[in-house]
């Protein structure tokens, strides 16, 4: 799929004087948050004393199972921390990430872990994505894209297993395995006519989310309430936050949003999965997307931020697929609803 984009990237290192410039995109992250951020440093450095920042704990695999097991009792026991999210620290496209109902889940996952991961207080509501940046030296950045997330989901007919219900939907069907991986024995159930089941409960594309163009939200007020929130964070001027708000209207109005995450340099703008854009359409916001990384990490480069090479690369690619390769013996389905 990316095949189109490579030859625009490497031109791109050729103009702006090597391919390692888009790690200057964020001075904040190591390697501009090519790969393997780690989420809890990000969100310290949004500010977790802010209201839009969701209470997390950082579980450290060097700290001992006892010390892991502690911290996550005491996360859970606070007011309002239940259900939890599990996911790791470094970790990208929802792998390893889980919903988790209840105390004992979340203790005796955090003594299991072997890398270092997070707990965080989950934010009821719809889902976004907000891609923003920032040129060097501007005075304010811009909204470069709004993605609705959907939770697809079925609708039971009293005789039809969930199964079926996710088989017979034009849609749901071509990511039925993963659904199944989500559903695990519930994807056997029969559900009362009416009553609607989620297929999935991650607003991730590759655990089967449905991501659509969410143009039409973009408003003054939420550009304001965006650039309050990116302004903070010294040092970042390109990428995407997760945000939950209370509703799509109060996510146009800019009230009540929650940043779950936020992604750096290698960021999608997943707005190009919906299934209006054409192929040309979405390879046009792309190679857009990349032309400003670009742009913008070699503006920073020439200001002294720190490129990371070729080599330096890989050496984190190859961490992050040894990380990726613990993340699965975390809980992939959830293992006990709210």
């Amino acid at each position: 799929t990316y095949l189109p984009v490579l030859p625009h990237v490497a031109w791109l290192g050729v103009r702006h004087g090597g391919l390692a410039k888009c790690t200057a995109a964020n001075p904040a992250l190591p390697a501009g948050g090519f790969v393997g951020e780690s989420k809890s440093a990000i969100l310290e450095g949004l500010g977790p004393e802010h209201p839009e920042i969701p209470d997390f704990a950082l579980l450290r695999a060097s700290d001992g199972p006892d010390a892991r097991a502690e911290r996550a009792r005491a996360f859970v026991d606070a007011d309002g921390h239940l259900p939890v999210v599990l996911k790791p620290d470094a970790g990208q496209r929802g792998s390893g990430v889980a919903l988790l109902a209840r105390a004992e889940d979340a203790v005796r996952h955090a003594r299991e872990l072997e890398h270092d991961a997070i707990l965080q207080q989950v934010v009821h509501g719809p889902e976004f994505g907000v891609f923003w940046v920032r040129e060097p030296g501007a005075e304010r950045g811009r909204v470069f894209s709004v993605t609705v997330k959907q939770l697809p989901e079925v609708v039971g007919d009293g005789r039809r297993t969930v199964e079926e219900l996710l088989l017979d939907d034009p849609r749901a069907c071509a990511m039925h395995r993963a659904y199944l991986a989500e559903l695990g024995q519930d994807a056997e159930a029969v559900l009362p006519e009416g009553e609607v089941r989620r297929l999935v409960e991650v607003g991730t594309h590759a655990r089967g989310a449905i991501f659509l163009d969410g143009e039409h939200l973009r408003t003054p007020a939420l550009e304001e309430a965006v650039e309050r929130i990116a302004s903070r964070f010294e040092g970042f001027h390109f990428g995407r936050f997760d945000v939950i708000a209370p509703s799509e209207e109060a996510f146009a109005e800019g009230v009540g949003l929650r940043v779950i995450e936020l992604n750096g340099v290698t960021s999608e703008s997943t707005n190009v999965y919906d299934p209006k854009f054409s192929v040309l359409a979405a390879y046009r916001t792309l190679w857009a997307q990349w032309t400003l990384a670009y742009r913008i990490g070699a503006a920073n480069a020439a200001l002294g931020a720190p490129t990371v090479g070729l080599l330096g690369i890989l050496q984190e690619l190859r961490k992050y697929r040894k990380g990726q390769a613990q993340h699965l013996k975390l809980p992939h389905e959830i293992l006990s609803r709210p």
